[in-house]
């Protein structure tokens, strides 16, 4: 699986029956221009412009935007229902976690979850192992929250996503912690790089972070 970050929740899943991409977000509103991008199935977390955008990528079969169970071209996703803020989605509305399955690997997307998970909920999302976290707070959990989530589910690998950035619109996005702050959290290895390829047979057992550039 070749994983490629498109900016804020945002990412490309390129397997071997399909290609998957998770948040596609309006331009104008996040601040960077979204980059051009095929794909046979969009996820959508919840209905904001910064993550609903699924006609910003071309050629899709489906759109995901709700919990449920789906097989698509090879690649399994469940949906798992949460919420945008810590007050039962009072505040922001309702969040759809992702587990998908794509070339043998588990693949979770957090969206923009809001509140930290009990320990059911954990048992219900089984083995991850790559995790795609939010963790620049204000519109979701923040860093010690993420930290808490990351050691609950021991994913092998941690995509952050939905922190400060730059090119990100300020005037809606101020208040966004940049990644730093959970890096510094979580005291495991992190690596930077313009991609991630990640096959199975690769996973080692330790758990690493892994900030993609975007693309």
């Amino acid at each position: 699986m070749e994983i490629t970050f498109l900016g804020h929740a945002s990412f490309r899943l390129r397997g071997k029956s399909a290609n998957l991409v998770t948040d596609p977000y309006d331009s104008e509103m996040v601040g960077f221009k979204y980059p051009e991008t095929q794909a046979d199935i969009v996820t959508i977390s919840h209905d904001h412009a910064d993550h609903n955008r699924a006609e910003q990528v071309k050629g899709v079969s489906k759109v995901v935007s709700g919990p449920g169970e789906y097989e698509i071209k090879g690649v399994s996703i469940i949906g798992m229902p949460s919420f945008h803020d810590n007050k039962k989605g009072a505040l922001r509305g309702k969040n759809t976690i992702y587990v998908i399955e794509m070339d043998n690997l588990r693949v979770a997307h957090l969206g923009d979850l809001g509140h930290t998970l009990k320990d059911d909920f954990f048992s219900s999302l089984g083995e991850i192992d790559i995790l795609m976290i939010p963790v620049g707070g204000e519109y979701t959990i923040g860093a010690t929250d993420a930290v808490q989530v990351v050691h609950s589910i021991e994913p092998e690998i941690i995509l952050p996503m939905h922190y400060q950035m730059k090119g990100l619109k300020k005037d809606t996005f101020a208040k966004l912690s940049g990644v730093d702050g959970f890096l510094k959290e979580t005291g495991f290895i992190v690596e930077r790089e313009p991609k991630l390829i990640v096959k199975k047979e690769g996973l080692t057992g330790e758990q690493k972070i892994v900030v993609l550039e975007k693309k």
